[in-house]
């Protein structure tokens, strides 16, 4: 198998997983997606759906999530596609979910700096380190702009962006025009490379009387 063959395989493959995504993503809006994680397994391919309300996504009799998994088998080249629900617990730590919500409220009207603070303050009183919310379009008149709305730590660039922000888009459909909206979430907990946590003496000290015990045990055994 050439290079040239590989490579056009792989990229295929990640197409596929994009649309997948995308089309799931139209069809569970109402039930507040939050993200897509696709697994290969010996028996095909699991499709795990994180959403607010899993409840929309199943339906009654789990009569809608049959549906969904028979339209995409039919639409896509996945090997048995198998589709699951999880509930997510924490969504307004959730960048997509929070993109969609406040594209939903800028389309039913919201002034977009109340939208824009009202969701900074949700996410940050939900105990996110950090939020980054960024609106691009026609926000108040006919011209392009871009509006930014931001509280706590944030990374917009290098490794440390990539594995701590989780990052969520969304579009608002206006009158005057549309609005792409940037939700980026530094989680709860996440400790950053320069963050260096400092000992006290007395942590010293109890941590090597521990490590001193943990050895005379072992020397008795």
């Amino acid at each position: 198998m050439s290079k040239e063959t590989t490579v056009r395989k792989i990229v295929d493959k990640n197409v596929e997983r994009h649309l997948v995504k995308e089309f799931l993503m139209q069809n569970t809006k109402r039930a507040g997606f939050g993200g897509l994680i696709i697994d290969r397994t010996p028996r095909g391919t699991k499709l795990t759906i994180y959403a607010e309300r899993p409840g929309i996504v199943i339906g009654r009799r789990g009569r809608l999530i049959n549906n969904l998994q028979r339209e995409i088998e039919e639409r896509f080249e996945l090997d048995n596609p198998k589709l699951e629900v999880e509930e997510e617990e924490t969504p307004e730590l959730n960048a997509q979910i929070m993109a969609e919500k406040l594209a939903n409220a800028l389309e039913r009207g919201w002034y977009f700096r109340r939208a824009g603070h009202s969701t900074v303050l949700n996410i940050m009183e939900r105990g996110a380190k950090g939020v980054l919310i960024t609106l691009s379009g026609k926000i108040t008149g006919a011209r392009h702009r871009t509006q930014k709305f931001q509280a706590g730590h944030i990374k917009h660039c290098g490794e440390t962006a990539l594995k701590h922000m989780d990052i969520g888009r969304s579009v608002a459909v206006r009158k005057l025009g549309t609005i792409g909206v940037t939700v980026a979430i530094m989680g709860q907990g996440t400790i950053l490379p320069h963050e260096i946590p400092i000992k006290s003496k007395g942590e010293i000290e109890a941590q090597r009387r521990e490590n001193n015990s943990d050895e005379d045990t072992e020397g008795e055994k």
